[in-house]
């Protein structure tokens, strides 16, 4: 449960994390913004400009359920490899600690090619995911991406 997921949370972004999808996500009815996710949590996003600890991101909640996800692009190379190589180390650390963990069932690799991108350079950037199948999930009221799309090799 939720005690566990805290318990094995590495960063305190991950903790704020698992507590906040276990006591909070599910009270969000009205369209709500949650702003500035800690850097752990958020491996792809430009750090915050002016709040240390957190970055330029923000998802949309409808209903108790996450309808959007967006943030401002990290474009440093080497910021971006200093957090592809910890999210990998904490990957394995914890495939290694639980051989029943969802870590344990795949591998991640550094991805050379996108990091040699952003050393030749990379223009301010920003992504927003809102895809058919978040919408999809919010008009039939399903709790899980699974129900509404198929996915047949997965369990």
């Amino acid at each position: 449960g939720a005690a566990a997921k805290v318990r094995r949370a590495e960063t305190a972004g991950h903790v704020l994390n698992e507590l906040f999808e276990a006591l909070v996500e599910k009270t969000l009815t009205q369209p709500t913004f949650v702003l500035e996710h800690p850097t752990s949590i958020s491996p792809l996003a430009k750090p915050h400009r002016s709040k240390a600890g957190v970055t330029e991101r923000f998802e949309l909640f409808v209903y108790g359920r996450e309808l959007a996800n967006a943030f401002s692009e990290l474009t440093d190379p080497l910021d971006q490899r200093q957090r592809f190589e910890q999210q990998i180390a904490n990957h394995r650390a914890r495939a290694a600690a639980d051989a029943d963990a969802e870590e344990a069932e795949f591998e991640i690799k550094l991805d050379e090619d996108f990091l040699a991108a952003l050393e030749y350079g990379m223009p301010p950037t920003a992504g927003m995911g809102l895809g058919v199948d978040r919408l999809a999930m919010f008009v039939t009221d399903s709790a899980s991406i699974r129900d509404v799309i198929p996915f047949p090799l997965l369990k």
